[in-house]
């Protein structure tokens, strides 16, 4: 039996809840899975439609840790058959007190601690101690490196995705319509943050939109910054090139993705946090969508230099306007993209599962 201890799950939403999600439905195919995951409102309609059982925890942040870490420690006392316990985070692991094989997941943000400090101590007496760290990129496995994390645990595996799903005819023209008369045509989804960099993407938009008249730019998400962002956006004059989405469905999300010609995200280190790996640069490689990704973080391991999009340094406007610029020019973005579609194929679960079960065997 695999045991996963999860603080990220659906139904709630989000990049590490896709992972989660999709790394548990992959294995449940190859052994009886368990999941101890934090309770979320509705999740009877996600735990009543799968074959693997869920437990939900809920009550306050920290009681919940302790409540679930009880709850995990009897459940691995009572069921010997548990050969692995999987953990989406060092803190999912740190009060489970067994010997059975360890596995835990490494992203980013949640490593980037001084060394020698409290939170790293802490994170390394635990992952030091486990049989597997699964890093999401070559990235995140230097930073763990750096921060103290034993290597020769360590095995990269990038996080996977399910093959793209088709979308509907009227989605796509519902897209069309909301972009009629734009081309070129950018966006970037993700949530409006200082490491997203959402501000050099406008910034180069000022100068871009002398080349490309009718050029737009489309931001899905939400987020801290997104106010700090629309009065940019006022202050450049750029209201008719910036397209703000929120609360839009997933297939229209989808649409407007697979309806423009790059994704832009040039992620750069803001404080402790950083893309570990950028899971949205291969949603829209699978659309045929290149993407502009920022050269600190793990974007490198999501989007192939010069093939399937730029890396370019996230901190020069320079450089992200000149990274648009060349895959705008002569349409080149057609060719990046059929080799991104192409690219995109290696991250589909079927593939990345065969890296989960080389260390579970």
């Amino acid at each position: 039996m695999y045991l996963i201890v999860t603080r990220s799950f659906p139904p709630e939403v989000g990049g590490m809840q896709n992972l989660m999600w999709g790394l548990t439905n992959s294995i449940s195919k190859y052994n009886l899975t368990k999941v101890f995951a934090d309770h979320q409102e509705n999740h009877n309609n996600i735990d009543d439609s799968v074959s693997f059982s869920i437990e939900r925890v809920g009550g306050t942040k920290l009681l919940r840790k302790y409540r679930k870490a009880y709850l995990v420690n009897n459940f691995i006392k009572k069921n010997k058959q548990i050969d692995t316990i999987i953990g989406d985070h060092w803190k999912s692991l740190e009060l489970i007190k067994s010997n059975k094989r360890k596995i835990c997941l490494i992203h980013s943000k949640e490593i980037n601690h001084s060394k020698g400090g409290l939170v790293n101590r802490r994170l390394l007496k635990v992952l030091n101690n486990v049989d597997y760290i699964v890093s999401n990129s070559e990235y995140t496995k230097n930073l763990a490196i750096e921060n103290g994390v034993n290597a020769e645990k360590i095995v990269v595996i990038n996080p996977g995705v399910y093959p793209a799903k088709p979308i509907s005819n009227k989605i796509l023209e519902e897209a069309d319509k909301l972009l009629e008369g734009k081309d070129p045509r950018l966006i970037t989804v993700s949530r409006f943050d200082k490491r997203k960099n959402h501000e050099k993407i406008i910034m180069a938009l000022r100068n871009l939109k002398q080349l490309y008249p009718n050029i737009v730019y489309s931001c899905i998400g939400y987020g801290e910054e997104e106010e700090n962002i629309k009065k940019l956006v006022k202050e450049l004059y750029l209201e008719k090139q910036v397209l703000f989405f929120k609360d839009v469905s997933e297939d229209l999300k989808n649409a407007l993705v697979a309806k423009s010609n790059l994704f832009v995200m040039p992620s750069v280190v803001y404080k402790k946090s950083v893309e570990g790996f950028g899971i949205a640069y291969v949603e829209a490689a699978q659309y045929g969508v290149p993407s502009i990704g920022g050269k600190d973080g793990g974007a490198s391991d999501a989007i192939v230099d010069n093939e399937t999009g730029i890396i370019c340094d996230g901190n020069s406007l320079e450089e992200v306007y000149s990274s648009i610029d060349s895959i705008l020019k002569d349409n080149a973005y057609k060719k990046f993209g059929v080799k991104a579609k192409e690219y995109a194929k290696k991250f589909e679960w079927d593939n990345t599962i065969k890296e989960y079960l080389k260390i579970l065997s």
